[in-house]
């Protein structure tokens, strides 16, 4: 029988977010600019779901909420034997301290994060987590359904 008690702990101090990754191009593509102000931690996954080619994956940060100014390389995953099978995963994770570091030895006030994929062909996709932990006010619905 299922609990009739309802639990808010995780969902309300972890904002998660799951992306279909199906980019149809080569290209490094940023996933979704989040912003990180209310936040401790980022984390990010990668799992294949079609493909067998090679990855490149990152978490990148900016000044602009829409990523349109100059990125800064957090952390970058050594990719060391390729996510080739379905369900293989890749995962990331930094501190905000660690942005914010990032940002300032590159010059720049960065506060938004993205993770940042590339795929071998255009036909592989995946699908993407990201995840900003450590809420500084934890809240009811920081972590939302999402249905079309």
């Amino acid at each position: 029988m299922a609990t009739v008690q309802s639990a808010a702990k995780l969902l309300a101090n972890n904002a998660l977010k799951l992306y279909d990754f199906d980019p149809g191009a080569t290209t490094a593509t940023d996933i979704g600019w989040l912003d990180m102000r209310d936040y401790e931690n980022f984390a990010a996954a990668f799992c294949r779901t079609i493909g067998t080619g090679a990855t490149t994956f990152a978490i990148i940060a900016n000044a602009a909420s829409d990523g349109s100014g100059t990125d800064v390389t957090v952390v970058s995953h050594a990719v060391g034997s390729e996510p080739d099978a379905v369900g293989d995963q890749l995962w990331l994770e930094c501190t905000a301290q660690q942005i914010r570091d990032a940002g300032e030895r590159a010059g720049h006030a960065v506060r938004y994060v993205s993770a940042s994929v590339s795929v071998a062909t255009a036909t592989d996709e995946g699908v993407v987590l990201q995840w900003r932990g450590g809420a500084k006010a934890a809240a009811s619905g920081l972590t939302a359904d999402v249905v079309a």
